[in-house]
Parts: structure tokens; sequence; C-alpha cells
């Protein structure tokens, strides 16, 4: 890991992060790994640690949660084992809990059915010492008690226990009831000093022979140990410390062996906290719908559609971030409350999440490079006790960052050189920009200033951004503009809450021409930009429509390929039968002919056989019957009229009239079909006919599968072979019908059907997005598909 200041992590809210980590932590020491991780600045680390969160997340998809639940961190316990020193029943007891927590996290591990994976190995390494575990449980039944079949030496003790305390019980039992019973406060057995005594009224304490243990508050009482069963209690007081004495033994003897199996133990802690951390990673990417950036070595950050972790994911707007492809320095302008700084430290945390090996919330698409070290100015450090402004505060950790940073370095700037005279400020900040631009230092900053916008307009390698603001409804978009600067819009929003035009004028004509000239070239380019993405936008959509008429065709293309080629190999089998049947005919003929006894009258009847066979077979297997044509002529055909194309067994209606060869568009559902009136059938009169009779006619034929196309799909049961097709008919069905949204229904089960739909459902390309059902439509047991 490497050392990122930890100013940084603070800004950036690292911490916080490190905090909703923990959160998903299920072992005291998985959480001592997870408070203490930091980002790591070797790519080959960061890329083991993203695929283990990447497999922890689909282990957790597939099989679910697991739990490294521990009562206490066994760390001490081994060390004290490897000094020789033995364990208490307590102890002991959390070692075989240890153990059998192990043995159900490897068991979750060894999924036959899944494949291996970067976990697997981590897994295997876990020993769950079962024969070791069973001792323990068999001798220890609680942390108060053994089992009195622990050894054979405690359970002869614990038998004679019983035999003593039976005798002083019946001595004791009749004193009570006959003996002393008028000399007795109750009628009880009681206990003092740890020995069997009777309750002896004062006054009749001298008549009862014995010890006196213990008295009453009142000195009414007296607690004598009758002496006729003194001896009986001394010896159950030997039996008692025969019993201490052997229960020592029986702990030092699973203290041994235990401590044969410290490096297991110790192998088994470290490798369970390390798992609970990667499962802990991988709750946490479920929890935020993150996932695995791609890194590169090229210095690139390419961030799409990405959310601040800490912001409500239902109402965060992505934003879609570039830097280090072909510009190191993005300044960031807009107005206040516009997500200027928002976006500089999503940038700055989704780095640092991704180089600790956390999944980060933006698309699969985006990409991370390694940075060395970190930096941010961002906020209001303004201190009392330094004696230091606003603007001397940023200076400070200016100069601190302008020292330090280097080409391997992130630097991250809020409101550069504000705090001071706005012409000296934007000077600054400039020439602060231009040192980090020289040295290549990947560079973000947000600023007010006009003279930023010109530096970055004019400067190679420096890009202006804007965050997008809705004059009309006064507030933010929260949208990140690239290529384009953002207007602070203060005029526009002080007009539109009330201010008084003249005020505003007067305002206008304090600004130079030359800065009025340049918010109005920014007004413009971004009218522009508008026109331009909604052009985009039709563009896309037609591109989307093409490619849809592209598939259909296509499918319908390969379909007719696969006849094709059946009816000629099943036309070829057929002519192979003919040939073998006529040869074995001509054969037998032959065998006739070449007997010398063949009369004249079977030769004949031969022959006659072997032409029939030969001019049956000699028809042709391949010809084709001849093919229907239509017989009407071009003024036959009016707009809308229904017809019925024989080539391809479909129903439609005329779209355009016949030109002069006869060609003709007709539409069959969403589709237009260029065809020739030779191969249509008009179906009007049948059409007619049919409705009369209270039937749908031809011409709607091709659309009534639009009506009963359900908007949900259910695939339980189906093998993942089975489903997929299926799938895929349905999704076909469910565009046709211009359906905007629909419901796979598959189970969570083992995962694998959920992993087959999501893998074709990214093939498809009419699909817009798909996600997991959230809570009440089913969890992760559907999946929610939008059609563009």
């Amino acid at each position: 890991m490497c050392a990122m200041n930890k100013k940084c992590l603070k800004t950036l809210e690292y911490d916080r992060i490190i905090g909703m980590l923990c959160e998903h932590t299920s072992s005291e020491l998985g959480r001592k790994k997870a408070s203490s991780l930091l980002p790591s600045s070797s790519l080959f680390d960061i890329d083991l640690l993203q695929q283990n969160t990447e497999d922890a997340l689909g282990r957790i998809l597939r099989d679910g949660s697991v739990s490294f639940n521990a009562r206490s961190d066994m760390k001490e316990s081994v060390q004290r084992l490897c000094k020789g020193s033995s364990l208490g029943t307590q102890e002991l007891l959390s070692l075989a809990l240890l153990l059998e927590n192990t043995l159900r996290v490897r068991s979750y591990g060894q999924n036959e059915k899944a494949a291996p994976d970067s976990l697997s190995d981590l897994f295997l390494v876990l020993a769950p010492l079962s024969p070791l575990c069973k001792e323990i449980r068999r001798c220890i039944l609680s942390e108060d008690e053994i089992a009195d079949d622990a050894s054979p030496t405690l359970h002869s003790i614990r038998k004679k226990q019983k035999s003593a305390n039976d005798r002083i019980h019946t001595q004791l039992s009749k004193m009570v009831s006959d003996t002393y019973r008028t000399y007795l406060q109750d009628a009880v057995i009681t206990m003092r000093d740890n020995r069997y005594c009777i309750p002896v009224r004062a006054e009749y304490k001298s008549n009862v022979p014995g010890m006196i243990h213990d008295q009453s508050s009142s000195a009414s009482t007296f607690f004598i140990e009758p002496a006729a069963i003194v001896e009986l209690n001394n010896e159950l007081r030997r039996l008692q410390l025969e019993e201490a004495e052997e229960i020592r033994l029986i702990l030092a003897d699973l203290s041994d062996k235990c401590r044969e199996h410290t490096d297991e133990l110790s192998a088994d802690i470290e490798t369970l906290a390390e798992l609970d951390l990667i499962f802990a990673k991988g709750a946490l990417a479920l929890d935020q719908n993150a996932h695995r950036p791609v890194y590169n070595e090229k210095g690139i950050v390419r961030l799409v559609k990405a959310r601040h972790p800490l912001l409500p994911k239902e109402t965060a707007v992505p934003i879609d971030v570039t830097l280090g492809d072909g510009y190191d320095l993005l300044v960031i302008t807009g107005p206040n409350t516009g997500g200027k700084t928002v976006s500089l430290k999503t940038v700055g945390l989704l780095s640092l999440m991704g180089q600790s090996g956390l999944h980060i919330p933006a698309a699969e698409t985006s990409e991370l490079t390694v940075f060395t070290e970190v930096f941010a100015d961002i906020g209001d450090e303004q201190s009392i006790e330094q004696s230091l402004s606003t603007f001397s505060s940023h200076m400070k950790n200016i100069v601190e960052i302008m020292k330090k940073a280097d080409s391997k370095s992130l630097c991250l700037f809020d409101e550069l050189g504000a705090g001071t005279d706005p012409t000296e400020g934007a000077a600054l900040a400039i020439s602060i920009l231009e040192n980090f631009h020289k040295k290549q230092i990947r560079t973000m900053a947000t600023t007010h200033y006009s003279e930023l916008k010109i530096y970055a307009l004019n400067t190679k390698g420096v890009e202006n951004a804007g965050c997008e603001f809705d004059v009309e409804s006064l507030a933010p978009t929260y949208r990140l503009i690239t290529g384009i600067p953002g207007k602070s819009n203060a005029f526009a929003i002080s007009k539109r809450l009330g201010l008084p035009d003249t005020v505003i004028d007067r305002a206008r004509e304090q600004i130079s021409e030359n800065d009025s000239s340049f918010e109005d070239v920014i007004s413009r380019l971004e009218r522009d930009r508008n026109t331009l993405e909604e052009a985009n936008r039709e563009i896309e959509r037609y591109k989307h429509d093409i490619e849809v008429l592209k598939d259909t065709y296509e499918r319908r293309r390969v379909k007719l390929d696969e006849q094709k080629e059946r009816i000629i190999n099943e036309a070829k089998e057929e002519a192979r039968t003919i040939l073998k049947d006529a040869k074995t005919l001509a054969d037998s003929a032959i065998r006739n002919i070449n007997k010398s006894g063949a009369s004249v009258g079977t030769l004949e009847e031969d022959r006659r056989s072997l032409r029939e066979a030969i001019g049956k077979n000699t028809s042709d297997p391949l010809a084709k019957k001849p093919s229907a044509k239509g017989t009407h002529k071009a003024s036959d055909f009016k707009l809308g009229t229904s017809v019925h194309i024989l080539s391809m067994d479909l129903d439609g209606h005329v779209h355009c009239l016949p030109d002069a060869k006869g060609n003709l568009l007709v539409q069959c559902g969403i589709i237009n079909i260029n065809t020739n009136i030779s191969d249509l059938k008009i179906t009007e009169e049948e059409s007619s006919h049919k409705h009369s009779s209270g039937q749908k006619g031809a011409g709607v034929k091709g659309l009534s599968k639009a009506g009963s196309i359900s908007s949900e799909l259910n695939l339980i049961g189906l093998k993942v072979d089975e489903a997929v097709p299926k799938l895929d008919k349905y999704l076909d069905d469910a565009y046709l019908s211009h359906l905007t949204s629909v419901r796979i229904v598959h189970g969570k089960g083992t995962g694998a059907l959920r992993k087959a739909v999501t893998e074709h459902l990214r093939k498809v390309s009419y699909v817009a997005s798909f996600r997991a059902g959230e809570f009440g439509e089913g969890d992760a047991g559907v999946t929610i598909v939008e059609f563009k």
C-alpha cells in the first residue's frame, strides 16, 4: 500500500467509504483490516485486488453471502500456545468455534459446479482440523462444565463424588427428620465454607456435636457440621481437589494438541480475516451498483456515468469525465452549487477507491490509471489558531503540493485563486496551472474567472468543462459538459428572482465589451451544442431502427438458407435410396437372365418390372412443383389492399402503388418488404368475408402477435440451453410489439441462469439497459429490461 497523504484522504472523504466497508465485515479482524485499508500504487496489486472483489461479487450473486463471524481475535491465544501456555475453557471453545467457522467457509468456497477463480486458493488454504475441533467439543460442554468422559480418571472421581454426596445426604436427612429435629431452626440441609451443615437454634448448639462454620446475623441460628459427617465432608473436599487437578490436566492436554497445529490456526485466522475483507468489498460493490474499472498505463482517466459514492444513487446525476487523453488539465466553470466541487471529489475519490481494490459506481467501460499520490485543495480551510486567512491557507497547501507533485500525481483544486483581488487571483491561478501543465501533471481546477476560460481555450493540452444550469427553473442539472466553458448565469438568475431590469442593465454596462462578447460566444456554443446533441440523438434512433431491420432480415436469411440446405440434403438422400433400389432390381434381373433355366415368361416379367422401376426412379427428385404466381394486374392494387406474399408466406398491406415493372412495397407489421405483383395474391375479399363472419382478416394476421405478448417471461425450471433461445425469441416479439420494458423471471438458484440471461442481454442491440429487480420486484431473481 502506498503512503497517500492523510490530508487528501480526509478531504476526499475516503474515511467515510472505509466506514461503509467496515459495516459489511462480520469479524473483528476483518473490521481491523478494512479500517486500515489504503490505496496501492502497484498496478499488479491493484489488478489482483480488483479481481478478488469481482470474484467475491460473483460468488455473492451466485451462492449468496457468507458470514465470517468470530467472537474474538484468537491471535493472542495462538501466541500463548506458541509460548507453551495452556488455554482455559473459554479460549478452547473459541478455537473450536473458529474451526467450525473455517469448515463452513471452506464448504461455501468449494462449489464443484463453479469454475475456479482468484479466491479458490484462499479457500483451499483453510484447515478445519475437524478431529481437534471434535475433541474440544467432546471434552468441554460449556465454559463452566467439563464432560464426565473427558478422561477415565475424571469419570472415576465424579463417580466417587456422587457416592460421597449420597452418603452425606442420607445421614443428614436422618438427622434433620429425626435425631436433631427439635433443635433445628429449619429442617433443611445447607452449605457453609463448601461443607454440608444444618441450621441449629442457638439455645441447642451444645446438644449437636460438631464444628460451627457460621451464624445468622441475629445470632439466633448456628450452622453446624455434625461430627458424624466430618470425615465424609473431608473425603468430598479431597475429591473436589482431585477433580480440579484432573480438569487442569485435561485442559493442558487439549492445549498441547492445539499447539501441534499453531501454524494452521494462524493461517486460518489470517485467511478468514482476508476473505472477510474481500467479501465486504463485494457486498459494498453490490450495494453501490459499482463495477470494476479498467486500468491503463497511459495516464488516462475516463469515467463514464460516474456517481459520487456518498450521494444517494437514486438521485445522484452521473457525469462523464476524461483526463489525460489529449489534455492533462481540465478547467471546470459554472454557477455555484452546480456540481463543480462534486465533480472534483468524484474523480479523486473514485481513483482512491479503485487503487484500494474497491469497485467504483460508474459504467463498466470506465478507465482509471495508477497515481502514486493524489493531492486535493478543496474547501475553506481558514485557520484562526494559525492566523491564516482563506487565501493564505489555500496558498500554503498549493505550495506544498507544488513541491511534491510529479507526472504520476493527480491534483485537484477548488476555486483556485479565490479569496483575493480577482485580477491578481486570476493571474496567479493561470501561472500555477501553467506550472502543473508543463510538468504534465493530471490536474483539475474549478473557477469563476473568465481569464482561466480563455487560457484553456488558447492553450494546447488544456480543456474547458462546464456544469450545466437550467435558467428557466433556476436549478443546476449537475451535468458536466466537456469542451465548453460554463457560465455563472448571475444576470439571468437575478432577473428571474425579481431584480429590476434597470439594475441588471446597469450591471451589464460595467462589464467590458470583450467580456460581454466572450459570454455571448459561450451562449452560442451552448445552443449549438444542444442542437448537435438533439441531431445526434435522432441519428442514433435511425441507426437503431436500421439495426433492428438488419437483424430481422439476417435472421430470416439464415433461416431460409437452413431450410434450403435441409431440403437439398433430404433430396440427395432420397436419390441415393432410389439408385440403390434400382441397382438391386437390375442385379436381380441379370441373375435371372444368367440362369439357364429361366423361361421366356419369367424374363419378360423381369424386363417389364425393371422398365417400370427405371421409369419411376428417373423422375427428377429435386424438381420443384410449379410455384404459384399471382394473376392480378397493377390496377387491381390500391393503397391499403390486403395481400399475401406467396414466396414468403406473409400477410400485409400495400404501402405504395406498383411502378411500371410491377414492383411495390408491402407493409408487414412494422417492416416494409419490396416485392412484385407476380408474387402477390389479393386477400381483401377473403378478409371481408371473414370479418363478416366475426373472424380476423388475413391482413392483420401478422399483427395478431402484438396483442398477445406478455410483459413477463418465466424461465424458472429451464436449463441454460433451453432458456436462451426462448429468451431471444421473446425479446424479438416484445420489441416488435412496441413494449417499452419487460420482466425476465429466472430465480436465484445457482446463478447460472441469471448469468446466461445477463450475457445474452449484453449482445442484444435493441436493449437500452437492464438491471436486477429491486425490493418488491423480485430482487435478484428477476431482471428488468428496458428497450431502446
